[in-house]
């Protein structure tokens, strides 16, 4: 996600793709050094997990993709977190001393069930399951992550929404001394997303707790976070500590830095463009340098279970 307002950016701060294979190579080198390039179930010695910690009873998935997963190092250190940092690699380096428990949730709004709940409270009533999921950032670059999670429509049935809920928003975490980059003004914090009720009862989406079956690392949102596969990455609000049943739509941070470039809907569309880069094709991150990009899907491949949500939709205003 290229989600810094215009004025924000200078070309030196947009990570090339040379840059981006040479930090790639210098932390493989330092894995190395250290003894060998470890698996992902051991990876917790080159990138720190929340907890540390394997999930228990990760069931499979029908929703998942045959496509290969990235490696867990491309996962853990190429992300878009500016909570810690504006860099690709400044939320690895800088949240590992984040930390993810104790952690709370509060539920509020147009719900029968409301309150704060503690994380595992929060967890009980649902089942754990891997979903393969590709991965599309506004940036137009992609990976296929192995996420562990929760189904957000379990969820938002547990807590019972009134009729009046028509849209569930969520909010990250504000905490300018274990997250730095909110020490910058460069969103309006705390970070906030949202969904209209029917897409966050959608089969898809989901709440990650994990990848490649161990507790998620810090810097990919521990210990909650959102995953929505048919939409931009920026949509996957991490660190989430609050959820809300709304009757109007929320207010979303991207959305309100610069609404002219990130839509509410933020559906993954290949023939609109971003105002400053076309989205018809995408870079998968891991690739070679030489590997050709690749086309971008509608709704990033997932039109069958999501295109009735839009059927009365202008895709090209409502982006």
């Amino acid at each position: 996600m290229l989600i810094r307002k215009p004025a924000d950016i200078r070309p030196s701060e947009i990570t090339s793709e040379t840059n981006y294979v040479n930090r790639r190579d210098f932390i493989r080198a330092g894995a190395i050094a250290g003894g060998s390039l470890l698996a992902p179930a051991a990876m917790s010695a080159v990138v720190p997990v929340a907890t540390g910690a394997t999930l228990p009873d990760v069931a499979k998935s029908a929703f998942s993709t045959s496509e290969t997963p990235n490696s867990f190092e491309d996962i853990s250190t190429y992300n878009n977190f500016y909570e810690f940092g504006l860099g690709k690699d400044d939320p690895y380096r800088n949240a590992q001393d984040f930390k993810p428990r104790p952690w709370t949730i509060e539920v509020e709004g147009h719900a029968e069930k409301t309150g704060v709940f503690e994380f595992d409270d929060f967890m009980k009533p649902f089942d754990l399951e891997e979903r393969i999921y590709r991965m599309r950032c506004v940036e137009a670059w992609s990976m296929v992550i192995p996420w562990a999670g929760i189904s957000l429509a379990d969820v938002v049935k547990h807590f019972q929404p009134t009729s009046k809920a028509q849209y569930v928003a969520f909010e990250t975490l504000e905490d300018r001394e274990q997250m730095p980059g909110q020490r910058r003004r460069s969103l309006d914090w705390p970070y906030r997303e949202g969904l209209t009720i029917a897409e966050a009862t959608n089969p898809l989406p989901i709440l990650a707790v994990g990848i490649y079956g161990n507790a998620i690392p810090n810097q990919n949102g521990a210990p909650i976070r959102l995953v929505v596969p048919w939409k931009y990455g920026f949509k996957g609000i991490k660190s989430i500590v609050k959820i809300r049943f709304m009757s109007t739509r929320p207010e979303t941070s991207w959305n309100m830095a610069q609404a002219r470039e990130y839509g509410f809907y933020a559906n993954v569309n290949p023939e609109v463009a971003h105002p400053r880069w076309s989205q018809a094709r995408e870079r998968r991150i891991g690739a070679s340098v030489f590997a050709s990009k690749q086309n971008t899907l509608m709704f990033n491949g997932y039109g069958e279970h999501v295109a009735h949500l839009y059927k009365n939709l202008d895709l090209r205003r409502n982006f």
